[in-house]
């Protein structure tokens, strides 16, 4: 299994202490993080999208070109890009500029976004949102493959002869799917032979494995490569400790806190895919997502939703408001003894010297 973390940026106040991080150290921390990672062996970093809210990743592409600079190694990408809101030209400007200044470290995952509020901020019609994503998916697929594109469709001007640059360092970077609610992405990512990473952070894992089957019996359909057919997985936040009765006890105030958060976003309704299914940290540790708990049973976790799921890529997130060092143990504590075991039980080409969509600078992994 590929091991990835990812950060949106979220950046409301403690739900402890009441007190917000500066906007300048939060995102700097999120540039530190993907050093960390890096260092510590992590496959992946993500910087997620949002353009509404307590989040500071509006310029998700802007993070990235920070940490291309910074790091030499790891597997860059996003999650999501919110290709709905965003004219696919400018879309293949701006990542195929992050795939050369990487030198060819870009995979990208695209998505309607989680976030109504970001669709009349952009000027955008929410009602159209699966017809954006569809349409500007397949101009950007063009854009990054070929020159001289001539292209018209039903919302943005046509296209006569168009050629964005810099081109992708060397081809176009792969492009997953995100999964939420809809089963449109999977359609569209199985129609396409795409890989897809499913949320796995709010709803019980029988939502998410429902989107996954489909996704898998299309992309059969379909008749695309096997050998291709990917599927990476979300989580539900990640605390680490020496039991996981102490790692539950310590992450108590943040998680309730955070419940209490997301309810107030939504007004106060339960909202399917916006608000947390499992109310007390209890319920999200035996019945969720949440990986908290002693290394040895986060591991047990993550192996039993991959009998689930099959996914071959775990993404995992640090709740920004621990104390720095504290996000930085458990990262290191995931790393050394929670991976190992995991990678023992389960193998895959992705990344490897097998995978031959794998992004241009990576370099094979064993």
């Amino acid at each position: 299994m590929r091991f990835q973390v990812l950060d949106i940026v979220f950046n409301p106040p403690s739900p402890v202490t009441g007190e917000t991080v500066p906007p300048a150290d939060r995102l700097n921390r999120v540039v530190e993080t993907a050093v960390l990672a890096e260092r510590l062996g992590f496959d992946s970093f993500a910087v997620g999208e949002r353009h509404a809210g307590e989040v500071l990743s509006s310029s998700p592409a802007v993070i990235l070109g920070a940490i291309a600079a910074s790091t030499s190694r790891i597997l860059l990408s996003t999650g999501v890009t919110v290709l709905s809101l965003h004219d696919p030209v400018r879309v293949a400007e701006d990542y195929c500029t992050i795939d050369n200044l990487s030198r060819g470290r870009l995979e990208i995952v695209i998505g309607k976004g989680n976030e109504v509020l970001q669709y009349p901020l952009a000027g955008k019609d929410i009602d159209k949102q699966y017809e954006y994503l569809q349409e500007n998916y397949e101009l950007l697929r063009r854009l990054l493959r070929e020159e001289h594109v001539d292209w018209e469709g039903k919302h943005r001007a046509k296209l006569e002869g168009a050629t964005t640059l810099p081109r992708p360092y060397d081809g176009p970077f792969r492009i997953w799917h995100g999964s939420a609610t809809s089963a449109f992405a999977v359609e569209l990512a199985a129609k396409w032979g795409d890989p897809i990473v499913t949320a796995n952070a709010l709803q019980p894992r029988e939502n998410y494995k429902t989107l996954i089957d489909k996704y898998r019996e299309l992309y059969d359909e379909a008749g695309h490569d096997p050998e291709a057919q990917y599927v990476g997985s979300g989580s539900g936040g990640l605390f680490l400790a020496d039991t996981t009765e102490a790692a539950v006890e310590q992450y108590r105030p943040f998680y309730e806190g955070q419940v209490a958060q997301a309810l107030k976003r939504q007004g106060g309704q339960r909202v399917l895919g916006k608000t947390l299914d499992f109310e007390t940290i209890e319920d999200a540790v035996a019945r969720g997502p949440a990986l908290v708990g002693s290394p040895e049973r986060v591991a047990e976790k993550i192996l039993d939703y991959h009998e689930s799921f099959g996914h071959v890529l775990q993404s995992v997130s640090i709740n920004h408001v621990l104390d720095v060092e504290q996000q930085n143990d458990v990262l290191r504590r995931f790393a050394e003894e929670v991976i190992p075991l995991v990678k023992r039980e389960v193998t895959t080409t992705l990344w490897g010297p097998q995978d031959k969509g794998r992004a241009k600078g990576l370099a094979a992994k064993g």
